[in-house]
């Protein structure tokens, strides 16, 4: 348990440190839209509901702790599932 102690912690830190870094400029997929001009018709309303949309936390208005904050909690959810998923995959240690 003590490795994923510190498995988790490196990637918190690292999280962290690096997200108030992230480019500001659209990702490739934006990029494409945007060239190919329809970039537009993303911007209706979406089916789907996102906990943290373009990486910022609601409620929090400086810019780079809210993303910074994105980045730990989309790093501490990646790594519960991943850790979840070890566990019931791991033969008989359950």
């Amino acid at each position: 348990m003590k490795k994923w102690g510190v498995i988790l912690l490196t990637a918190v830190l690292v999280a962290l440190i690096l997200s108030p870094f992230a480019s500001t400029h659209p990702d490739g997929l934006e990029r494409v839209a945007e060239n190919l001009a329809f970039a537009e018709k993303g911007s209706s309303p979406v089916a789907w509901f996102s906990p943290m949309p373009d990486y910022v936390v609601r409620g929090i208005s400086d810019g780079k702790i809210s993303t910074a904050m994105a980045g730990v909690i989309g790093t501490f959810i990646t790594f519960i599932v991943v850790f979840g998923v070890m566990k019931a995959l791991s033969p008989g240690r359950r």
